[in-house]
C-alpha cells in the first residue's frame, strides 16, 4: 500500500452515507450525524474518511479532512484494475475483476463510489455479505490497496518484466 500526500492533488469528494444518531437523556433527545466520505482525483489516488458532528455539513467537512489523511495510490491499467481481487472486512465481502473497454463500472452503492473516485472506468464488482457502507468501503479500499501491477511485481521479485509475464 503506497500512501500519498494530498498537498498538490485536486481531489473530488463523494458522500457515501449519512447516519443520524440519537442520544436519549433525561433532558430529551440529542441528535448527531456521522458521514462516510470518499475522495479521489479520478487518476489512481483515493481515500476514505469518517466525520461526526452535530450538523450534517460539519460531519461531511470532517469526513473530507479525514479522507485526505488516508490517501493511497491504486494501479490502473487501461482504465481497469490489473487483476481480480477479493477481500473481506468484518461482514462485508467484495470481489472485483478487470473488464474490457466500454463495460463501465458494474458495482453497487459504496463500492461504486470508491471505484469511481479512484478513476477506474471499467470493472466488474460484486459486494457480498453485509451491505453496511462503512464496511463495504473499507473492504473495497483494502482490496484496491493490495493490487499490484506487473512493474511492482517485477521490482518486488527482483526479476525482469518479461519473466513476470512468461512465468
Amino acid at each position: 500500500m503506497k500512501r500519498v500526500k494530498s498537498t498538490d492533488i485536486e481531489l473530488k469528494d463523494r458522500v457515501v452515507g449519512i447516519q443520524r444518531v440519537t442520544k436519549v437523556t433525561k433532558g430529551g433527545r440529542t441528535f448527531s450525524f456521522s458521514a462516510i466520505v470518499v475522495v479521489g482525483d479520478e487518476n489512481g489516488v483515493v481515500g476514505h474518511g469518517l466525520g461526526k458532528a452535530k450538523e450534517v455539513t460539519e460531519a461531511i467537512a470532517k469526513g473530507i479532512d479525514d479522507a485526505k489523511k488516508n490517501l493511497i495510490k491504486v494501479p490502473i491499467i487501461n482504465g481497469t484494475v490489473p487483476h481480480a481481487q477479493e477481500n473481506k472486512y468484518c461482514g462485508a465481502r467484495v470481489f472485483m475483476k478487470p473488464a474490457s473497454l466500454g463495460t463501465g463500472v458494474i458495482a453497487g452503492g459504496a463500492m461504486r463510489a470508491v471505484l469511481e473516485a479512484a478513476g477506474v472506468k471499467n470493472v466488474l464488482g460484486k459486494s457480498k455479505g453485509s451491505s453496511n457502507p462503512h464496511n463495504v468501503v473499507k473492504a473495497t479500499f483494502q482490496a484496491l490497496s493490495e493490487m499490484r501491477d506487473a512493474i511492482a511485481v517485477s521490482n518486488q521479485r527482483g526479476v525482469k518484466l518479461d519473466v513476470v509475464f512468461n512465468g
